[in-house]
């Protein structure tokens, strides 16, 4: 998986202008568009007190805010917050763009002028100065706020990669490696340790310098003392223990005379008055001098990308023991409630509503309008992401009030900052009959991906509520946006569309069901009618749960979208149907929790793709059928026989597995794509909804090739998927001759051809392909007219073909892709989200281990088998924690969560709880107020779990959730079983269920004592889910450029991909998992192109970016550190090559262990790069690790074999052991010819190493008889032992990380060599010869679409 684990739901939004920006007219387009945004920049001068003038390079499109924010963070006027900028004695307008001030051009002079402070303006000071202090200081990364998260890159590169790398001598570099890495990242190692996962960075040994900034007693300052300009009083104390008191007051800061227990604000004695804290604390405290000067010249040489804020926070599940230290700021905004105050808008708290409504309003024609508005949404989005997330947490901690107290605490609801939130509670019977509070839990995340489809397709003047759902303390929250005036009336007269109890009352609208109409098409829903009370029909464009709501502002609200997709048969019984034969063979229908179980989007999507090419082949076969029948002039119409039977037809259709055509299953697995909501051809679609009948196969792709389950993929792919598919390239002449431009067709005949093909895929439509599922079907309550019974007939068997082809051909399609090594899972969120893009359910997980275990190739899938199982049991331990957690009162949290995963992991085998002491908890108080926490009940019952017990309920867990069979009493069976690993159990639960633990050594298998004690449980996380918006033309150019590098254009890919990097930073600002993916691929093609440095630096930022945004130990920064030690590597810096392949290792073994194919690639590269250093024996053993890891997973035959066999020679003949060297170059040789053949030049290049290993060996062997012979006095002649050259490693690694050579036209050659002289001119590149002046490399592993 070179990526695609990147986004847990990454939707691609579609090309708002043209359906594919892959048209020629598009690109053209969106080139000329992209010229407008890129306005030269210009320089202006910055003069500040005190300091010279300097230049800053600024662009038009910048607002003067931006300026001031560059100011608070450069070393020499950071301590400056409280100022305007001024041009010629004008104050300029902060929120002013650059372009829109009149005199202001390159070289002007902006002076930073001092302003008077206000409250807040001094607030903001303060806070400003507390995160200078705290700038190196990674204890918010711990405590998961503000954004802040860990990276630990600088740990292994000393520093930046960039200049600074270059300065080490060169000369002697290969003296100074120490190579041998710890023990526990040796080949066969068992022992996992924990600490090493966090490295102790030396430069965080954090500079002290003040003791303690808090906010003074003394504060508000009363009236007398306000008159004279006294805005709040801070108090602290320095390194050197002097307490001191200081006013904040409208002209500055100063000492004031007060103490502790007196108040007197006077100025102390020689005060000196300074506009800021920083220079005033420099006057009193020479260590605070000393010490700040130095925090901010390291502060200001971290990779920005170090200390940059993500876009959404997240959490790391280890952590160091801190110090608590007091900190004012932090003081305070626990306690007030910070509301509008850091967000810019003072005194009020954010109309979350409006703010996300008439972002979506924002104008969007062409390319500048459209990153405006998309960037505002997902500002506004992540802003809305956080401030749910802190007021779900209020809601669970009991901080905030709920709006109807009086109810009991599982009905409660509450409103915080304008955000709506309920618990997933099944409240007031509403699920009774769907499953109850099973359902109430499921219901919110099928709506988010409801509200997630809705927004993709993004329907102008259809609204959907900001969404967030919050997992927290074993409660679900449900936040919400607030549609304006829904408080004021009651739900019976606000729905205007829908039904508000399942069906019995329902009502539509002539607007909603126009809008509805609009996501008709791209979301596959079938326009349709369902009985009301009266027994009278009523239209419907969703199911009848989604309520359409007018709000007092006048838009079109939809919400309560759990059954946008329609139901999964699989899990829903249901009297007197009879699912499909492959069904019924896995054991399905089965009972599942409750009864929303839907199918997934992307299933929907593939299904349908599926259906689109069986339609094609059909209409063609039938097509050639009849042209043979008209030449041999009979007139027996060969169509009868399809005809009569459609339905057998069917059930044949949902049973051709890949092998029949390589359909939506293959083609769209090919690149690794995270597709949640993509019909390239929806805009367009959405428009001509009347010529329906006009166009063929509106409802597939507009063109096979354009959307593989709606990745666009490059026209290359496209035609080599029309050829493997036969009959595919008449059905495309068919697909036009059958239709005439206004819809009359051509002949009867084909009418009648396209008419039994329609039939038999089950279309809505009888002229055109058109599949589209009605989601109220087998919604229990819900009634339909009769004149559609056919339709509802037509319409179940649609379902039961869908649920058939999830299990015939979606999940033997993942196992396929595990097999051959083109989905490569390494932890829990990969595997869901290689699920997931196959549109299979995480329900399915027992279904798809149990499809493994039959497969007769199941060695191979072994890792995938124990991720498989350790996710089935972390999940079903997730199931039980969250009930269990619901039952403890707070002040047990941290004893109930160490029991707890004593009992999942520890041997010992009882494991007590301990409860909190007895002197604290005054028993008869503590009644009254019990009911007060949610979930109140037994407040000690947790603490009767044991092991035996727990490990019983994880396994009725998973064989009723997951229908899979664990049989095992305890821990250690079930790791002895499976060949699991404790610290990857460990590390699973807790990121599943938000547990944060103290990062040392814990051991596990001690029968004598359990492993974690509550001092070892730091913290308790929120998991948090909600919709991640998409910059779709950033997405459309990054997409152009791909399919550019795969044509082998590898500069106009390039160019492409520089500016989907641009559009990305335009919306995203500079961190997200899309940026990351740009980087990485930027990266790699500055690599082929021969630009090492360049390289060097965007896989940097990629790793940068990927600790930070996906955490320090996600499958994919291991993979981008790999990358980076490549790149390392071909720029000389080898021991900085080795450290990242070693962490990089350390991270696989915590996260998946050592048994994985991805390791074998790993293990290969150190080998390749210690014999490079000549550490032979250390080489041997990494490279015979990969050699056996490669045999199990590729098989014995295998070419990747071939080649580790090849490696372990070259090591053996560096050593002089020829005879191992022989042996396994013979192993080599053998596979080639089987597999190559004789002529091939692989086989020629082995048959040629083998004579040279011969020769050696012979002239060893003269050379030993001589010694026998003449004892020591023998003549000898040396033998040539050569350390192998950087030269040949280089391309060796270059081979096994895919990056091959591919001969290309002379046209190219040439210009590539122009290009490549032209940079060699530019930058001496002296160090290694490069190989591309014969040969440009060129990619070979598939570019991840994410």
């Amino acid at each position: 998986m070179n990526g695609d684990g990147a986004h847990d739901h990454a939707e691609e939004a579609e090309s708002k202008h043209d359906g594919n920006s892959e048209a020629d007219g598009g690109e053209d387009s969106n080139e000329q568009e992209v010229i407008v945004i890129q306005d030269t920049g210009f320089t202006v001068k910055i003069q500040a007190p005190g300091t010279e003038p300097f230049d800053l390079q600024v662009s038009p499109q910048e607002m003067v805010q931006e300026i001031h924010q560059v100011l608070m963070d450069r070393e020499d006027t950071c301590h400056r917050t409280c100022f305007s900028l001024q041009l010629d004695g004008n104050v300029l307008d902060n929120f002013a763009e650059l372009k829109s001030i009149e005199g202001l051009q390159e070289g002007s002079l902006l002076k930073v002028v001092e302003e008077p402070y206000t409250v807040r303006e001094a607030r903001i000071h303060v806070r400003h100065i507390r995160d200078l202090l705290k700038s190196l200081d990674p204890s918010d990364a711990y405590n998961g706020v503000d954004c802040n998260s860990l990276s630990f890159l600088s740990v292994f590169t000393d520093g930046d990669l960039g200049e600074s790398g270059k300065r080490k001598k060169k000369g002697n570099e290969l003296e100074q490696i120490d190579c041998t890495p710890p023990e526990h990242i040796l080949p066969g190692s068992k022992d996992r340790p924990l600490v090493p996962l966090q490295p102790q960075n030396k430069d965080l040994k954090p500079m002290q310098c003040l003791k303690v900034l808090t906010m003074s007693g003394w504060n508000p300052p009363p009236g007398n003392r306000k008159m004279h300009g006294d805005l709040m009083y801070l108090y602290m104390v320095t390194v050197e223990e002097r307490h001191i008191s200081v006013t904040a007051s409208t002209r500055g800061f100063y000492l004031n005379q007060s103490t502790t227990y007196t108040f007197n604000p006077k100025p102390a004695n020689h005060s000196f008055l300074s506009h800021s804290l920083v220079e005033l604390l420099s006057q009193i405290s020479p260590a605070f001098k000393k010490n700040f000067t130095a925090l901010q010249k390291k502060r200001v040489q971290r990779h920005p990308f170090e200390r940059i804020a993500t876009p959404f926070q997240v959490y790391s599940w280890t952590a160091p023991q801190v110090d608590h230290a007091m900190d004012c700021v932090r003081a305070e905004d626990a306690y007030t409630s910070r509301l509008g105050y850091e967000e810019h808008i003072p005194g009020q708290t954010r109309d979350w509503n409006e703010e996300l409504q008439t972002t979506r309003e924002l104008p969007r024609k062409n390319l500048p309008e459209r990153l405006l508005r998309e960037r505002a949404i997902f500002k506004v989005h992540s802003d809305f992401a956080a401030a749910a997330t802190r007021g779900a947490m209020a809601v669970i901690d009991g901080n905030v009030m709920a709006i109807n107290p009086g109810e009991e605490t599982r009905m409660q609801m509450f409103i915080w900052n304008n955000i709506f939130f309920s618990l997933g509670f099944d409240v007031r019977d509403h699920y009774r009959e769907l499953g109850g509070d099973a359902a109430a839990h499921a219901a919110p995340t099928n709506d988010l991906n409801g509200v997630r489809a809705y927004g993709a397709v993004d329907v102008e003047g259809l609204y959907t509520l900001g969404t967030v759902v919050v997992d927290y303390r074993g409660y679900r929250v449900t936040a919400q946006s607030i549609i304006p005036g829904i408080l004021e009336r009651e739900q019976e007269q606000s729905v205007i569309y829908g039904s508000i109890d399942f069906g019995k009352t329902v009502v539509s609208h002539s607007k909603y069901l126009e809008l509805l109409e609009k996501t008709s098409r791209p979301l596959k829903v079938q326009r349709h009618n369902v009985l009301n009370e009266k027994n009278e029909a009523v239209e419907l464009c969703s199911s009848v749960e989604c309520k359409g709501i007018t709000g007092n502002d006048g838009r079109h609200y939809i919400l309560d979208l759990l059954r946008t997709f329609p139901p999964d048969l699989n899990f829903l019984p249901v009297e007197g149907e009879e699912l499909s034969p492959e069904s019924k063979r896995q054991g399905f229908p089965r009972l599942h929790r409750h009864r929303l179980a839907c199918l997934r989007q992307e299933l929907i999507e593939a299904f349908v793709e599926h259906r689109y090419l069986l339609f094609m082949k059909m209409a063609a076969l039938q097509l050639m059928q009849h042209k043979a029948n008209k030449d041999a002039k009979s007139n027996v119409p060969a169509i009868t026989e399809t005809a009569e039977k459609p339905t057998e037809k069917k059930a044949e259709t949902t049973q051709t597995p890949a092998s029949e055509s390589p359909s939506a299953t293959e083609a769209s697995t090919d690149s690794p794509s995270q597709t949640e909501n993509n019909t390239a051809a929806a805009p367009q679609a959405a428009i001509d909804g009347e010529e329906k009948s006009s166009k063929p196969t509106t409802n597939g792709p507009l063109e096979p090739a354009a959307t593989h389950n709606g990745e666009c993929k490059s026209p290359l792919e496209g035609k080599e998927l029309e050829e493997s598919i036969p009959g595919l390239a008449q059905a495309k002449e068919l697909a036009q001759t059958l239709v005439a431009e206004d819809g009359s067709c051509i002949d009867p005949k084909s009418r009648e051809v396209v008419l039994n093909a329609c039939k038999a895929v089950g279309s809505i439509s009888n002229t055109s392909f058109d599949i589209r599922f009605n989601p109220d079907i087998f919604s229990p309550g819900v009634r339909f007219p009769e004149d559609a019974a056919d339709d509802i007939q037509k319409q179940k068997q649609l379902l039961k073909d869908a649920a058939a082809f999830l299990i015939s051909c979606q999940i033997p399609s993942l196992v396929k892709d595990c097999l051959d090594h083109s989905a490569l899972p390494m932890d829990g969120a990969t595997l869901t989200e290689a699920l997931h893009q196959r549109g299979i359910n995480i329900r399915y997980l027992g279904t798809v281990l149990d499809f493994v275990d039959k497969t007769p190739a199941k060695a191979q899938l072994e890792h995938f088998y124990r991720i498989g199982i350790t996710e089935l049991i972390t999940r079903c331990a997730k199931h039980i924690f969250k009930t269990y957690l619901q039952g403890v009162e707070l002040s047990a949290l941290s004893a109930a969560v160490s029991h707890f995963l004593n009992c999942f992991l520890s041997s010992f085998p009882d494991a007590v709880a301990h409860l909190p002491p007895d002197e604290l908890v005054s028993r008869r108080k503590s009644r009254k107020r019990r009911n007060r926490v949610p979930g109140g009940g037994d407040n000690t019952a947790w603490a009767g779990l044991t092991p035996s017990e727990l490990w019983k309920n994880i396994a009725s867990e998973a064989s009723s959730y997951y229908h899979f069979t664990i049989e095992c009493e305890s821990v250690d069976l079930v790791v002895e079983k499976y060949g699991l690993q404790k610290s990857t159990l460990l590390r699973e639960i807790s990121i599943k269920t938000g547990i944060q633990i103290l990062i040392k050594e814990y051991n596990f298998d001690s029968r004598h004592k359990p492993a974690f004690t509550e001092e070892d449980i730091l913290n308790i996380f929120p998991v948090v889910k909600h919709v991640n918006p998409k910059a779709s033309d950033a997405f459309h150019f990054f997409q152009s450029g791909q399919a550019k590098v795969q044509q082998g254009f590898l500069k106009e890919g390039c160019e492409l991909i520089n500016e989907a990097l641009n559009l990305f930073n335009n919306v995203y600002g500079a961190m997200h998992v899309e940026i990351c993916a740009c980087l990485r691929l930027l990266a790699r093609l500055n690599y082929i192109m021969g630009d090492h440095a360049e390289a060097l630096s965007n896989q940097q930022k990629a790793v940068l970016m990927s600790e930070r945004v996906l955490g320090i130990e996600h499958p994919n920064t291991i993979q981008e550190y790999m990358h980076l030690a490549l790149y390392c590597f071909a720029n000389g810096q080898l021991s900085t090559a080795l450290k990242l392949l070693y962490r990089a290792r350390y991270l696989m073994l915590v996260v998946s262990g050592e048994d994985h194919p991805e390791m074998a690639l790993l293990d290969s590269n150190i080998g390749l790069v210690l014999h490079g250093v000549m550490e032979y024996d250390l080489s041997l053993r990494f490279l015979e690790n990969a050699l056996t890891i490669n045999t199990k997973y590729h098989g014995a035959r295998s070419l990747k074999v071939a080649l580790s066999h090849h490696l372990v020679a070259r090591v053996y003949e560096s050593k002089a052991e020829f005879r191992s060297a022989l042996q396994h170059e013979k192993e080599g040789y053998t596979i080639y010819k089987n597999q190559m053949g004789e002529a091939h030049e692989k086989t020629k290049e082995s048959s040629e190493y083998l004579k040279y290993l011969t020769q050696q060996a012979v002239a060893l062997q003269r050379t030993m008889n001589e010694i026998y012979k003449n004892g020591s006095n023998a003549s000898i002649t040396p033998l040539k032992f050569t350390a192998p050259s950087m030269a040949s490693v280089l391309e060796q690694l270059n081979i096994i990380n895919g990056i091959i050579f591919i001969p290309l036209s002379q046209k190219d050659l040439e210009n590539l060599k122009a290009e490549v002289q032209r940079r060699q001119q530019l930058q001496e590149l002296g160090k290694i010869e490069e190989p591309t002046e014969d040969r440009p490399l060129e990619l070979d592993d598939k570019i991840p679409i994410d």
